[in-house]
């Protein structure tokens, strides 16, 4: 349960940005990663299967910050039993990108216009041409 005198970044952060997430840094990459691949799940879940892969094993405290984090900044929701913290995300991992993209290449046409926008037309140029079609459907059905 969160302080109720405590600054809520995620509901200032949402607010200001409709409701985009923010962006992650390669930590918390790795830990949502494995939680869209895992669904709900614990701190000590996470632990486990990153340190499996892990060329260098992180602590248990490590994955407890990060995921808490994450719950703060609105992109997992966390829930107790007993004694355990279980997390979700709130985003799919297609939710989430699908938010981060449009975010991103709306900053990127605000900041440079019309150069932005060449720079996208090129790229789309050079697709195959199945793709282009198929790229050119999936943008109308997002409208």
């Amino acid at each position: 349960m969160r302080d109720p005198n405590q600054m809520n970044y995620t509901a200032s952060y949402m607010e200001q940005h409709d409701n985009v997430p923010p962006a992650l840094h390669e930590l918390e990459t790795e830990v949502m990663e494995e939680i869209w691949r895992r669904g709900e799940t614990t701190v000590r879940t996470v632990m486990d299967g990153l340190n499996a892969r892990a060329d260098k094993p992180r602590a248990y405290t490590t994955y407890m910050t990060i995921m808490s984090r994450l719950d703060g900044k609105g992109l997992l929701e966390r829930r107790r039993e007993g004694r355990t913290d279980l997390y979700r995300p709130v985003y799919t991992r297609d939710e989430y990108a699908e938010r981060r993209a449009s975010a991103e290449v709306e900053a990127l046409v605000d900041q440079f216009g019309d150069v932005a926008l060449s720079h996208f037309a090129r790229e789309m140029a050079r697709l195959d041409p199945d793709r282009r079609r198929a790229l050119q459907r999936l943008a109308r059905e997002r409208r």
